[in-house]
């Protein structure tokens, strides 16, 4: 017996404990799983879908899990060995049937996951961060969950978003991002110069990126906390925040189109603040 339980893996403990918050739920409240139809299942629940966001909302303890739908080939690519032991339902279907649950056009590769939304941190919760990246507005869950996906590429603290004028947490936007939903700090704020204005006051210099900005990004830099801030497609960053910002930069682009898809600049300006960050570093 000791045995046993001495070879638990860090994954054995998180399921045990998913397990057991279950069964208190079931207990105090009688669960309805089944959802209609649609990319979002609405009732405060999201649709989560594809391998890679399946696996890694699975391996998060901060979510609630209220149902899995999952065909025999993709459990065994996600190595769910005993689907019957997860500590929520689960149904082993066809891939028809998550095919009339998302819709035609969602690639979802045998694996539909129904859970609560994360929580959004508040601001004040950034101690100790150094790389934060700040959304003014952008609306496309694609953008939005690319970004996401360099964010965590790139070991960006938290990812900074308006309450509203920003997508809400959607199947799309988890499965553009691909897993990094679940692995970075999420914040939203009301409004969105005051909090530039605080993440100043802790120290971050706060850069905006504007193709017209008047300095090269990689000459703006001057602090040991950066906080990036990018703008939504076509319009870029609103009046107020390049009036709030510690300065404006630009991205220097040799070819004919001097802008880029906002999660291609996220990319390269991620790129560039983490080897000023780096240079610090070395010294310190």
């Amino acid at each position: 017996m000791s045995d046993d339980h001495n070879s638990r893996t860090p994954k054995d403990s998180h399921y045990a404990r998913l397990r057991r918050a279950h069964r208190d739920r079931a207990q105090q409240k009688p669960g309805k799983h089944a959802l209609p139809a649609g990319p979002d299942a609405g009732d405060g629940i999201v649709r989560l879908y594809g391998l890679h966001t399946v696996r890694a909302a699975l391996d998060n303890p901060k979510r609630r899990i209220k149902r899995l739908c999952i065909t025999r080939n993709a459990a065994a690519r996600l190595e769910l060995t005993d689907v019957a032991a997860l500590p929520f339902p689960v149904e082993t279907v066809e891939p028809r049937e998550i095919d009339r649950l998302l819709g035609p056009d969602a690639v979802h590769q045998g694996a539909l996951l129904e859970a609560e939304p994360l929580k959004p941190a508040p601001l004040r919760d950034l101690h100790g961060a150094a790389l934060v990246l700040v959304l003014d507005q952008v609306t496309d869950p694609h953008n939005v969950g690319a970004i996401m996906r360099s964010a965590v590429a790139f070991g960006v603290n938290a990812l900074v978003t308006t309450a509203r004028h920003s997508p809400a947490e959607s199947g799309v936007l988890a499965k553009a991002a691909s897993g990094a939903l679940e692995h970075i700090d999420h914040l939203t704020v009301r409004n969105l110069a005051e909090a530039l204005e605080e993440l100043a006051q802790a120290g971050f210099q706060t850069i905006g990126l504007d193709s017209d900005g008047p300095k090269r990004l990689e000459s703006t830099f001057e602090a040991d906390r950066v906080a990036l801030v990018l703008g939504a497609e076509g319009k870029g960053l609103r009046q107020k925040t390049r009036e709030t910002v510690s300065a404006l930069a630009r991205l220097d682009v040799p070819g004919a189109i001097r802008s880029l898809n906002v999660s291609n600049a996220a990319a390269v300006s991620l790129y560039a603040a983490c080897r000023h960050l780096k240079t610090i570093s070395d010294t310190e």
